[in-house]
């Protein structure tokens, strides 16, 4: 079996007083006063401290080992090693993900975190949490773990969603319409192209406007939304 043990930190700054360098500048050594700083606010920034608890458990399972470093923020998935997991995985170069926890790979969200575990599970790829065992898709509890999983990122995507339905009746009841601003352009000339049989392509190239945006217009086909108008059924007389 093939483990990719996977450690994250933060680049977070120096708090000794007229440091402010990052981590990741005193790991690589940017001749700041304080390499590898000690400082008591600052223990638990050397991402050696998650792998070694990761490769004692990884070497007593009997796997064999890859390792991968970040030195960013958890708040996006653009981390070069994290990008190269998922690249590796595809390739399965490894059967398992080890992480020290669950936000060590990612503080996006609940919704965007399964969405990375689903996605190694894809490529066949298992994850596992070293520190949390119910966030592990191994074992007889992993497929319960990951339906769980499923269904709390459903809910935070309903809320999300009903928060952005209110804001959204909110503005409408202050006079505010939503949705994109409607194209301008000159319409008898896009008419005129059209008439002499110019492809909708071409006119929108020439145009600078979106086929979809000139066929609104233009194309009777097409059915045009109306913004701010409601159809009701006639009174009864």
């Amino acid at each position: 079996m093939r483990v990719a043990i996977y450690a994250r930190v933060s680049k977070e700054r120096c708090p000794r007083d007229g440091c402010g360098h990052l981590y990741s500048e005193h790991v690589m050594g940017a001749g700041c006063a304080h390499q590898r700083c000690k400082c008591p606010e600052y223990e638990g920034q050397d991402p050696e401290n998650q792998l070694i608890e990761l490769r004692r458990y990884a070497i007593a399972q009997k796997w064999e080992i890859v390792e991968y470093v970040d030195r960013a923020t958890g708040k996006n998935s653009d981390r070069e090693a994290l990008q190269l997991i998922f690249h590796d995985a595809s390739q399965r170069k490894f059967d398992v993900l080890l992480v020290w926890a669950l936000d060590r790979l990612s503080r996006e969200g609940i919704w965007e975190t399964f969405e990375h575990i689903r996605r190694l599970r894809g490529f066949g790829v298992e994850f596992e949490s070293y520190t949390e065992a119910h966030f592990r898709t191994t074992g007889p509890a992993g497929e319960l773990m990951i339906a769980i999983a499923a269904w709390i990122a459903k809910q935070e995507r309903l809320r999300i969603s009903d928060r952005t339905k209110a804001g959204l009746a909110r503005a409408r009841a202050k006079g505010r319409v939503g949705g994109r601003p409607a194209k301008v352009f000159d319409r008898a000339k896009a008419r005129r192209l059209r008439s002499q049989g110019t492809s909708w392509r071409t006119i929108s190239r020439e145009m600078g406007v979106a086929q979809s945006s000139i066929r609104a217009v233009l194309d009777p086909r097409v059915r045009k939304p109306v913004s701010g108008v409601h159809k009701t059924s006639p009174k009864k007389r």
